[in-house]
């Protein structure tokens, strides 16, 4: 008969926070365990307010346990207890996901308000370029037909000054002088110095 106060021979103390990290540096797997079902809820509640969305505190949660795993043997009894080493390491992880989720996000935001100006700066530049035909085509109009016909095989279509004299059956002078006499007046038509 067992009395009530008494204890079995099977019924040990439960191990404390400190035993059982002492047992997972030595790569105790049961003691991980009881660690974990120990400890989890603790855990994940102080990384749930920091962090504050649920999938990523269950994340960040398992990362913890992860270095538990591999830092045990780091723990030092006589710097404080367990469970403080344990909550600081859960806090420093949060902080950390916060802070890398916040730079993700300032990253995002950089990134789309460049893509955005690099966007709008090409719509203004489009804008610009077709005002500024424009405004070159309009002065093309005043010039001579020959000039016009010259300039344009030259600028336009690339071509060399021998090359358009060769399609217009003229001179290569008279088409350096279409071509300088047109680019005068569309200096002059066009206000560039």
């Amino acid at each position: 008969m067992q009395l009530p106060w008494s204890r079995s021979v099977d019924s040990a103390p439960d191990p404390t926070p400190e035993e059982l990290i002492r047992r997972v540096a030595l790569g105790d797997e049961a003691a991980f365990e009881t660690l974990y079902d120990a400890v989890a809820p603790t855990i994940f509640g102080l990384v749930r307010r920091v962090v504050r969305d649920e999938a990523q505190s269950e994340e960040v949660t398992q990362e913890v346990f992860v270095e538990i795993w591999q830092q045990a043997a780091r723990f030092d009894a006589d710097r404080g207890k367990a469970l403080s080493w344990i909550l600081v390491i859960a806090h420093r992880r949060a902080v950390d996901r916060v802070r890398a989720s916040q730079a993700s996000a300032d990253r995002d935001l950089r990134q789309g308000i460049k893509e955005y100006r690099d966007s709008y700066d090409d719509v203004a530049e489009t804008v610009e370029l077709r005002l500024e035909s424009e405004r070159v085509a309009k002065a093309l109009e005043s010039l001579t037909e020959t000039q016009r016909e010259a300039i344009t095989l030259a600028y336009y279509g690339g071509h060399t000054h021998r090359e358009v004299a060769t399609m217009l059956d003229v001179p290569v002078g008279t088409v350096k002088t279409r071509i300088r006499d047109g680019m005068i007046r569309l200096r002059d038509k066009l206000g560039v110095a």
